[in-house]
């Protein structure tokens, strides 16, 4: 069933059922995991060995029964059956439809869904030790830029040209899987925050000391 709830101000918060499937961070995982290929349950077990087996195999079915996953291929092997996954077009994207009724709080636990996820994966390449971020092109970056509406819509264009180039590439002894992780929002510097924000009012502060790497 769909799920709206009530915020405090009365707006009404997102529909939660799409939501809760693709805002978890196992499961977050294995979607990425699967993005632009097909592959099978225990290849993803390999690639995520810190994930209980039982605990990824449910994550897998709960995701396909839900069309988040797509079966593009079973074949017998020994007495079971070895299914192939995909993810369907735009499965992995939250819609217009999808945030229809989204509210502030809403957007805040989005945004911290997903920080909460590339954190996991800067952690794990930190525990793994032989640091070395030149040689694995480990970077995070802020820019504070001045642009115009059509400044920005080229250079979103130009972004996108450039993954969708590479988007699809299959895994290969030459190719090192990356995550990429890109954010872009108008600078609040200046804006008055509401009351109950002023707290935290500062850290805004921040965004105009140049960038980090």
């Amino acid at each position: 069933d769909n799920v709206v709830s009530k915020l405090p101000d009365g707006e009404k918060a997102m529909n939660t059922v799409k939501e809760d499937l693709l805002l978890h961070p196992v499961r977050l995982r294995i979607i990425l995991a699967i993005a632009g290929r097909q592959v099978t349950a225990q290849q993803l077990a390999n690639e995520l060995p810190d994930i209980p087996q039982a605990t990824l195999y449910r994550h897998i079915n709960t995701l396909a029964a839900a069309g988040i996953l797509s079966v593009v291929n079973e074949r017998r092997v020994r007495n079971t059956l070895e299914k192939t996954y995909a993810l369907p077009d735009q499965s992995l994207y939250f819609t217009a439809e999808d945030l229809e009724n989204a509210g502030s709080e809403d957007y805040i636990r989005l945004f911290t869904q997903y920080l909460g996820l590339l954190m996991g994966y800067y952690v794990r390449y930190i525990q793994k030790g032989n640091l070395d971020f030149a040689r694995d092109k480990v970077a995070f970056n802020m820019f504070p830029l001045y642009w115009s509406e059509a400044e920005t819509q080229e250079v979103a264009q130009a972004i996108n040209a450039a993954l969708l180039a590479h988007l699809k590439n299959e895994p290969s002894p030459e190719r090192q899987r990356y995550i990429l992780g890109l954010t872009s929002l108008p600078d609040i510097v200046g804006v008055p925050l509401p009351a109950e924000s002023q707290a935290g009012a500062p850290a805004a502060e921040s965004t105009d000391q140049g960038h980090t790497k």
